[in-house]
């Protein structure tokens, strides 16, 4: 799906972490008890969301997990078998509604042979009240390069233009999938920077990414989805609660088999030279372990991360 298309298509269309959301913010777009069905593939299952306003949402779930689909029905590029979606309290497909819609898409064919500042003056052309080209240029750190080809840009460059890109037309509700692909760090961390500047204006941000630092960085909920269901929902701190015990990493001549048998042990895997151990009671398995290996070295210890949790409740079976 192509960024630019879905931009053609408003234009041509017709009628750290951050506390929950107050119950009383207003929702600024919601899918309810939605199915949808591809063939004999059910990608979403009687599933719900809503998205309120000056919230960034990360919607996590493994490849396949029904993310895109939900993504797709909030744009209006596809319908629900049952349910219903609602975009700013209207149907997404009504021209009113994608016009407050900006999307920053993975999978963009956007022509090389334009330059940054053509493609921008071409996106906010579809826009009744797009933002100023300078405001545009300066959130997405585009200043110096907006005659080049996009053809000749960088990763990381292509991904900054594509999110000017999803800005031009000054959004209510802003999709951002994998926005940092292909950035480095000083980039990555500067584009989390303009996301939480438009949580903080009020816009509504639903961001897709595998980076689990990012999600745990930005979101102000995390809603982790699994073959179209919703199995967990809550703040990252939340999240990462569903995880028991904690994280122990070191270097150490004991072996695992004795590590398992020790009280609290939940899990104990190799990681390279190191052994990491998950236990209830760190503290209590840390000292028995200095008492056996006095070579022991290369220390940490940790609250589970959103990884873990994710990797957990992705791993369980969902429930009807």
């Amino acid at each position: 799906m192509s960024a630019s298309a879905v931009v053609s298509q408003n234009h041509h269309a017709h009628p750290a972490a951050w506390p929950s959301p107050p119950s009383q913010a207003r929702a600024i777009a919601k899918l309810q008890s939605v199915t949808r069905r591809y063939g004999p593939v059910t990608a979403l299952d009687n599933f719900s969301l809503t998205l309120h306003a000056g919230e960034v949402v990360a919607l996590l779930g493994p490849n396949g997990a029904g993310k895109t689909t939900a993504v797709r029905l909030l744009l209006g590029l596809i319908s629900p078998d049952t349910g219903s979606a609602r975009v700013l309290g209207r149907d997404p497909r009504d021209s009113d509604a994608r016009t407050r819609i900006g999307a920053m898409l993975q999978i963009s064919r956007v022509p090389e042979m334009l330059r940054v500042r053509e493609h921008i003056d071409l996106f906010r052309s579809y826009y009744p009240n797009p933002l100023p080209m300078a405001e545009i240029v300066k959130a997405a750190k585009l200043e110096g390069i907006e005659d080049k080809l996009f053809g000749k840009l960088s990763g990381g460059q292509k991904q900054r233009t594509l999110f000017a890109l999803a800005l031009c037309g000054n959004p209510d509700l802003i999709f951002l999938d994998e926005p940092t692909v292909g950035m480095d760090i000083e980039s990555r961390r500067a584009l989390w920077d303009q996301i939480r500047a438009l949580s903080a204006a009020g816009k509504t941000v639903l961001l897709t990414t595998h980076y689990l630092e990012e999600a745990d960085m930005l979101a102000s909920r995390v809603v982790v989805i699994n073959k179209g269901k919703v199995v967990c929902e809550g703040t990252s701190a939340e999240i990462k609660q569903r995880v028991s015990g904690r994280r122990i990493r070191c270097i150490t001549q004991l072996d695992p088999d004795f590590l398992r048998t020790l009280p609290s042990v939940t899990e104990v895997q190799q990681d390279r030279e190191a052994v990491v151990i998950r236990a209830d009671r760190p503290e209590s398995v840390v000292r028995e372990m200095l008492l056996r290996d006095e070579t022991l070295h290369g220390l940490e210890v940790s609250a589970a991360a959103l990884e873990d949790a994710f990797l957990a409740l992705t791993s369980e079976p969902t429930h009807a």
